[in-house]
């Protein structure tokens, strides 16, 4: 019984206001619940900010079968943040076995493709998007009769059709190619990346191969093209069309700038030879994708309308 006079003691706003506080700071970040080691590694990530306790806890998440397929890719993000970009490169290369969904698989690639950008491993890079696109091409990339897969843009989950992961995979390629100054390479990927899927980043890029050659009237084609608005649809709009409009009027003045001093450059018997062993590229590019589709023995078909390369598509 209460007696009158008494003050009544105060609600306690000591452990358990701090533990409801901490509880609400995993929900909004979305750490798993419990104390175990893939929880506390997320938590050090995302809430201590100490990425190297993450790291040794993502470790530890692994050893222990504790959500490997996530402690796996996130303990290479984390890494990839803090540098470690040899060490995320042999983490995900000795340990992805131990993750069996193709999804899984899918999403360790990504990163892979990531760490090698970082990296500057352009040859390993390349070698991964070409696997990229022969598992896009024997119909492995994709769910079963379908021809969209769910996927992530800038935070978003979207729809994508294989016209459109073949040509982003394209796009990386030629652009991967690129960095390696390999611009007949790039040429050539790019402008099947552009039947697959025309877009207007692309074909400045491709304008760009195309001056790095000295070819700079088939350059100032393309760019007009640009300019003109070839190229514009709704997501053309969404994803920056103005920037891509304005990148192609500087790169026609530079266009302009050059030709006043002497037109293009003559190809001479290194361009000739550079030529050739583009040509062989392609054959064999061609060989790979013009093979029998592994289970029902057909191509997908964007893949008809882009095979088979011929040496024509090199022709100025």
């Amino acid at each position: 019984m209460v007696q009158a006079g008494l003050a009544q003691p105060a609600p306690s706003t000591g452990a358990p206001a701090m533990a409801a506080a901490a509880a609400a700071v995993h929900v909004a970040l979305k750490i798993p619940s419990g104390g175990g080691p893939y929880a506390r590694a997320k938590h050090y990530q995302l809430v201590e900010k100490d990425l190297d306790a993450s790291i040794a806890w993502f470790w530890k998440a692994i050893e222990t079968g504790d959500k490997v397929d996530s402690a796996l890719k996130d303990m290479a993000v984390v890494m990839k943040q803090r540098g470690y970009l040899d060490d995320a490169v042999d983490a995900i290369r000795s340990l992805r076995h131990l993750c069996l969904g193709k999804q899984s698989q899918e999403s360790l690639d990504n990163i892979l493709l990531d760490l090698y950008k970082a990296s500057g491993r352009t040859k390993e890079e390349i070698e991964l998007l070409k696997h990229k696109l022969r598992r896009i091409y024997h119909g492995q990339a994709f769910p079963a009769d379908k021809a969209t897969k769910r996927a992530r843009s800038h935070g978003r989950k979207i729809h994508v059709s294989v016209q459109q992961e073949t040509s982003r995979v394209l796009g990386n390629l030629a652009w991967a190619y690129m960095q390696q100054r390999n611009f007949m390479a790039a040429e050539a990927v790019y402008r099947k990346a552009q039947m697959v899927e025309p877009d207007a980043n692309k074909a400045c890029n491709l304008a760009l191969c195309l001056m790095e050659q000295g070819r700079l009237g088939d350059a100032e084609g393309v760019l007009a093209d640009v300019v003109a608005g070839a190229f514009r649809d709704g997501r053309e709009r969404e994803h920056g069309g103005g920037k891509v409009v304005r990148k192609a009027e500087e790169l026609l003045e530079r266009i302009r700038a050059e030709t006043g001093g002497g037109g293009e450059k003559e190809a001479g018997e290194e361009d000739g030879a550079e030529a050739d062993e583009m040509a062989e590229l392609l054959d064999m590019v061609a060989r790979q994708w013009a093979a029998p589709y592994r289970k029902s023995h057909r191509r997908l078909p964007v893949f008809e309308e882009i095979t088979p390369f011929g040496r024509e598509q090199m022709a100025c």
